[in-house]
């Protein structure tokens, strides 16, 4: 089993070196978002459902990752503009030792809840391939866009983005 995990992830690592880190893409998506549960930050858990009826930023980010450390502070940031407005950011933490994640979210003192997919069960839920990953998920619960991989700027189409999402019923 640690074997499988092992070389899930370095699969994503050597994705990530074979393609530029300065790439980015955007699709629509529609559906259901799949319900989770993963263990917090905090030693609680969290629940994707328990955010139904806010706008969820779900972003899927490991410390390894080049790109998720430069956009951790502007979701940070996103964060803290949209939360009074019925958004929040949902990390997902894919690191195989949840410790390596620590020191990144204390050096930008982030705020938003963190859940910790030791085991790639909710990545694999997602299908996701590429680091970092952001999906955007309306009030209903339902799958809306798809940001994959990070460059200087996205932030533009994210806060876009949030603010169709946070006008609709």
């Amino acid at each position: 089993m640690k074997t499988a995990i092992f070389i899930r992830h370095m699969l994503v690592v050597m994705a990530l070196i074979l393609s530029p880190w300065a790439h980015s893409e955007i699709h629509e998506l529609s559906g259901p978002a799949p319900d989770f549960t993963l263990p917090s930050e905090k030693g609680d858990s969290i629940k994707l459902s328990d955010f139904k009826g806010q706008v969820v930023m779900l972003n899927f980010w490991a410390s390894w990752c080049a790109p998720c450390r430069e956009e951790m502070p502007l979701l940070e940031e996103l964060h803290q503009k949209y939360k009074r407005l019925g958004f929040t950011v949902l990390g997902v933490n894919v690191d195989v030792n949840s410790k390596a994640a620590q020191p990144l979210l204390q050096e930008f003192n982030i705020s938003f809840p963190i859940g910790y997919d030791k085991k790639s069960k909710v990545s694999g839920l997602y299908n996701v391939g590429a680091m970092p990953s952001t999906f955007m998920v309306d009030r209903q619960g339902k799958l809306r866009y798809l940001h994959l991989g990070y460059q200087a700027g996205q932030e533009k189409n994210y806060d876009q983005h949030i603010r169709q999402l946070i006008r609709e019923p």
